[in-house]
């Protein structure tokens, strides 16, 4: 009788643990699926408060994401007073990089529906992917404001 407890106990024990672990998987891609809906919700994200920031799972990766937003918002304000030339320049850069960016995150987005993955892989192509989705975002913003800056200038 003790033998048959002692066996339940370790399989509710291991049950339990078990459940914990599917439990925090689901809050985690939960909270992975809130983070993205909140970034698809900015409507400028050179704009959006530091509460705001995507949720990384590595420092580095914030890191990355606040220095490429500082590069954005500098070059969005130097926009005012650039030269045209400069501004075409810029432009044609910007395109060619949001093309990379699109193609990255598609990269992602596959390598994430295959689940040859090990857990620290998935979270790094989960983080990428963030990346390439806030990164795109900026990107668009830029050309979008190059676009109206274009436009104005053609008008005159």
């Amino acid at each position: 009788m003790n033998n048959i407890t002692g066996k339940n106990l370790k399989e509710n024990h291991y049950n339990s643990s078990l459940s914990k672990v599917i439990d925090i998987k689901r809050y985690e891609s939960i909270m992975e699926e809130e983070d993205m809906v909140n970034l698809n919700k900015v409507k400028n994200i050179l704009d959006i408060e530091e509460s705001m920031h995507p949720e990384f799972t590595l420092a580095k990766n914030k890191a990355r994401f606040k220095k490429k937003l500082v590069w954005y918002k500098n070059k969005k304000a130097w926009l005012d007073i650039a030269p045209v030339q400069k501004i075409n320049k810029l432009f044609k850069q910007q395109t060619r990089e949001l093309e990379s960016i699109r193609s990255s995150k598609m990269d992602y987005e596959m390598e994430l529906e295959t689940a040859s993955l090990t857990p620290s892989q998935r979270s790094y192509r989960k983080d990428e992917l963030k990346m390439c989705r806030a990164h795109e975002k900026m990107a668009i913003q830029l050309i979008s404001k190059m676009q109206l800056k274009f436009k104005s200038q053609s008008g005159n």
